[in-house]
């Protein structure tokens, strides 16, 4: 497949799958609640990738009450901040983060704004000055209302966005929000994302805008990359 070059005026990232490679830490934590609540890990495995955990609970456990599927979750996300064994960063990503360092650019993940410092510090990854975290929104990927409320922090209509996703709930959600997606990883290479990079080490930012001199033009805005797969 050749390489594909698009523009885009804002980058919305995800993070678990598409910027911190955290999936021993996450298997261990909900293989554990599995466990506990008698439920298989590998009907846990399928669906929680990119969601909030009561979400991924309520579609487990349909028939428990909220407030159970909500203290499950505070278990888990306490035990997910606290284990940051084997959390490494996606090949790339901090060439990536450092490349798009001036341009419009979030974090849109489903996770809370603890876990994602711990992961993106356990990675030796730069936290974007914008983010959009589980505090942020009232419903989880794949509703596009975190993908949609970085475009607004931004001032950037979500069509001019370019959404980086690993999951089948992100991509969905990008999709609903009316954004292109790079597919970053395996879990994303059959889910017909716009491009498809195996790591980011395949994303090439060719220009993005930076601080430009005085009396210098201004820049069109745009970020440039090429995907290849």
């Amino acid at each position: 497949m050749s390489p594909l070059t698009l523009t885009a005026r804002a980058l919305l990232l995800d993070m678990d799958g598409t910027l911190v490679n955290s999936d021993a830490a996450v298997e261990r934590v909900w293989r554990t609640w599995a466990e506990m609540r008698d439920v298989d890990p590998v009907r846990v495995f399928a669906i929680m990738h990119g969601r909030q955990a009561r979400a991924t609970m309520a579609d487990l456990l349909p028939e428990r009450p909220v407030e159970e599927h909500e203290a499950d979750a505070a278990w888990l996300l306490a035990r997910e901040t606290a284990d940051t064994e084997g959390v490494v960063p996606i090949p790339g990503a901090g060439a990536f983060l450092d490349a798009i360092e001036h341009a419009p650019h979030a974090l849109v993940t489903s996770a809370d704004s603890g876990l994602a410092r711990a992961r993106m510090s356990a990675a030796g990854l730069r936290m974007p000055e914008v983010r959009i975290t589980a505090e942020s929104v009232s419903a989880s990927k794949p509703d596009p209302e975190g993908f949609l409320k970085g475009a607004a922090e931004l001032g950037i209509a979500p069509a001019d966005c370019l959404v980086f996703e690993d999951s089948a709930a992100g991509i969905e959600a990008a999709r609903a929000a009316g954004m292109r997606v790079i597919g970053v990883g395996l879990r994303a290479a059959s889910l017909a994302p716009t491009a498809y990079a195996a790591t980011l080490e395949n994303v090439r930012v060719e220009a993005a805008p930076r601080p430009r001199p005085e009396g210098f033009p201004p820049s069109d805005g745009l970020i440039r990359l090429t995907v290849r797969p």
